[in-house]
């Protein structure tokens, strides 16, 4: 098995048609606001930032543009609890390789219950002997991650260490470079600094900069975790002083 060398999504162009407006959200979070486009790595891309940093919304925006429901699943399934995404997709221009795609999936931590309660409903097989529902979140994830995501797709992920312990994110680290070895591209907005140590993937930073290619060295989820690793009780002093 090898790795893509050429990526089925390669760059998606923001463009700036009519409806974009600078003063609303999602257009003036400063990440989008100064965003042109995004270049993605064959194998693996990785979104990080801060909370309300507006990564969700980007990987989202992605997700929807590349034609994913926007609460999570594959391109085939359609259901909705709530419409609340923002329109940020309708400007997203995706440039796509000749390659043909054969599988994908949209996984959004926030919604997996509903997107577990729609594969269930619709007796989706692809997840394993147990229901989804069946099994803890970790579990389900897992079973996700296992039996759904076969290879030779686009899977774009919104913070799937969200119900996975360390030890299950070190294994899926390894689910993910066996995607990556059957010929599949990933593009995942994540905190965890153990999912980021994934080799040679492009890392890029939302703030409130905008968006920019930096280090994993670089990255405030590996400094921080890193010094209270190294200087915890250093570190819990000053946090709990009076």
């Amino acid at each position: 098995m090898t790795a893509l060398d050429r990526p089925y999504w390669i760059e998606a162009r923001f463009e700036r048609r009519e409806g974009w407006d600078d003063g609303v959200y999602p257009f003036s979070l400063p990440a989008v606001r100064g965003l042109h486009s995004l270049t993605f790595h064959p194998n693996v891309t990785f979104l990080v930032g801060e909370n309300g940093s507006g990564k969700s919304t980007l990987i989202e925006a992605l997700a929807v543009a590349w034609g994913f429901n926007p609460e999570g699943g594959g391109r085939e399934h359609r259901f909705g609890t709530r419409d609340s995404h923002s329109p940020l997709h309708r400007f997203v221009r995706p440039v796509r390789s000749p390659a043909r795609v054969q599988d994908g999936f949209f996984l959004r931590a926030e919604s997996f219950f509903t997107t577990a309660s729609y594969l269930e409903a619709a007796g989706a097989q692809r997840y394993g002997d147990r229901g989804l529902h069946e099994q803890s979140h970790g579990e389900s994830f897992f079973a996700l991650f296992e039996n759904r995501f076969i290879g030779d797709g686009l899977y774009i992920l919104d913070e799937p260490e969200a119900a996975l312990s360390p030890s299950r994110q070190l294994s899926f680290l390894a689910k993910m470079h066996e995607l990556v070895l059957a010929r599949s591209q990933l593009i995942v907005a994540t905190h965890s600094p153990i999912i980021l140590g994934y080799p040679n993937a492009w890392i890029y930073q939302v703030s409130e900069h905008g968006v920019d290619r930096i280090e994993y060295e670089d990255t405030d989820h590996y400094q921080v975790t890193r010094n209270f690793l190294l200087r915890r009780e250093m570190m819990l002093d000053v946090l709990m002083k009076d």
